[in-house]
């Protein structure tokens, strides 16, 4: 762990590029294997930290998961591989490919999440132009679902309006309502689709990269 954190954090050690080095990383961190558990969380959490560090991004809002999880299989062997041969080709493709296809899909999201924020808005601004406010917008997309407590703090309402607010909401179709233990929550169903469904179509020109890049 200490040539590890060493390779991280002083440039002067290497001058690859830090996509590539945050690959090499990534395979480290796991074949050390830290902890008892958590070590696939803790290093994807890694991933971003490093970029974020390196200046890639802003924000840490690149997570491999989802390919990952999709392509989990590849992920292991390549793993093994990797450790087995000395030889990083192959990992290092993966790992490329995995940022690139993360990349479009955030991007796709967030174009998604834009674009039905300006949906919602429209439609809540035309059929409840008492309700509206761009507060309001902000708080039905701050999760994928909201409650009467979350409403009343943003909006800084008496409990009773922002329940009132909540039910206007599901009576247009917005919003789902559903009761769960002693309190009711509120899903926002068009942003939970978004979310489960952005990248899925991918999911076969992953395949064949994979594919390729486990048999190169």
């Amino acid at each position: 762990m200490s040539n590890l954190k060493h390779f991280i954090n002083d440039a002067s050690v290497s001058d690859i590029d830090p996509v590539i080095k945050m690959a090499i990383i990534h395979h480290q961190f796991e074949s050390i294997h830290t902890f008892y558990d958590g070590n696939g969380r803790t290093g994807r959490i890694i991933n971003i930290l490093y970029l974020v560090k390196e200046g890639l991004l802003k924000l840490p809002i690149l997570y491999l998961s989802r390919f990952i999880n999709q392509n989990k299989a590849a992920y292991y062997n390549l793993l093994q591989q990797t450790r087995q041969t000395g030889q990083w080709e192959s990992w290092i493709l993966y790992i490329l490919h995995a940022v690139e296809q993360t990349a479009l899909q955030t991007s796709d999201m967030i174009r998604g999440i834009k674009i039905l924020m300006t949906s919602h808005k429209q439609k809540i601004r035309t059929e409840l132009p008492k309700v509206y406010s761009q507060d309001l917008i902000n708080s039905l997309f701050r999760h994928h679902y909201t409650k009467i407590e979350y409403v009343k703090v943003d909006l800084n309402v008496a409990r009773k309006t922002a329940a009132r607010y909540l039910d206007l909401l599901c009576d247009i179709n917005l919003l789902r309502k559903k009761r769960l233990g002693k309190e009711n929550y509120y899903f926002n169903d068009d942003l939970i689709s978004l979310l489960v469904n952005v990248g899925s179509l991918k999911k076969q020109e992953q395949d064949a990269v994979v594919i390729r890049t486990t048999h190169s």
